[in-house]
């Protein structure tokens, strides 16, 4: 905040499968120095290209469940077969240290990570155009069998229905728009009074300047 010391800011991305959340944090991250991802534990293998401690931590469910029952998880979700949720720790540091963490999450860790911190999530919600664009990103990305993409397509619906809970809802028709769109969020949240921790002790020195 210009120079001036604030509380940092938790970004939450989320979108039906295939909706594009994933590929619009990594280009906000790409060009933000100060937006850093979210690093959540799951029980989910990994999928090709990915790799543990950089897109997620991959646990087992016995380990995934014991940092549920330590309370070391600031959110946790099933989604599908597999398990999802947020270690407690660094996304605390973070916020003390003003830095932003970006989140792809869907809608239950979104509104279990509002119910423990409402003060600091920031909350965009991506839409596809159409059902038909949506099926159609799921079979070009060629990560899952047809059986899957239908599961997930058969899901979607349930998972728009919460677009209401979100603070920001962007239809994603064109990819650079919502990343500009995205963007322009982020740098207006930044700038709330309600997180510009600095500013009473600068407005004190200026006054008494």
């Amino acid at each position: 905040m210009n120079g001036i010391a604030r509380r940092g800011l938790l970004l939450v991305l989320s979108s039906p499968s295939g909706g594009g959340k994933t590929s619009v944090g990594r280009a906000l991250r790409e060009t933000d120095a100060n937006l850093h991802l979210s690093v959540s534990l799951t029980t989910r293998p990994p999928r090709p290209g990915e790799t543990d401690g950089i897109d997620y931590h991959f646990v087992d469910e016995p380990t995934f469940l014991r940092a549920v029952a330590a309370d070391a998880m600031v959110e946790h979700a099933q989604v599908y077969a597999h398990r999802y949720g947020t270690p407690r720790a660094p996304v605390a540091k973070a916020l003390d240290e003003g830095r932003d963490m970006l989140f792809d999450i869907d809608w239950q860790g979104t509104r279990q990570l509002r119910a423990a911190l409402p003060g600091d999530i920031v909350s965009i919600y991506l839409l596809p155009p159409s059902m038909e664009e949506l099926s159609r990103r799921l079979a070009a990305r060629a990560q899952d069998d047809a059986a899957i993409v239908a599961r997930r397509m058969a899901q979607a619906a349930s998972e728009i229905a919460h677009w209401d809970e979100y603070d920001y809802v962007l239809v994603n028709r064109d990819f650079d728009e919502t990343v500009a769109a995205a963007r322009s969020i982020l740098a207006a949240e930044r700038l709330r009074r309600s997180r510009g921790t600095g500013l009473a002790p600068f407005v004190s020195r200026l006054l008494g300047s």
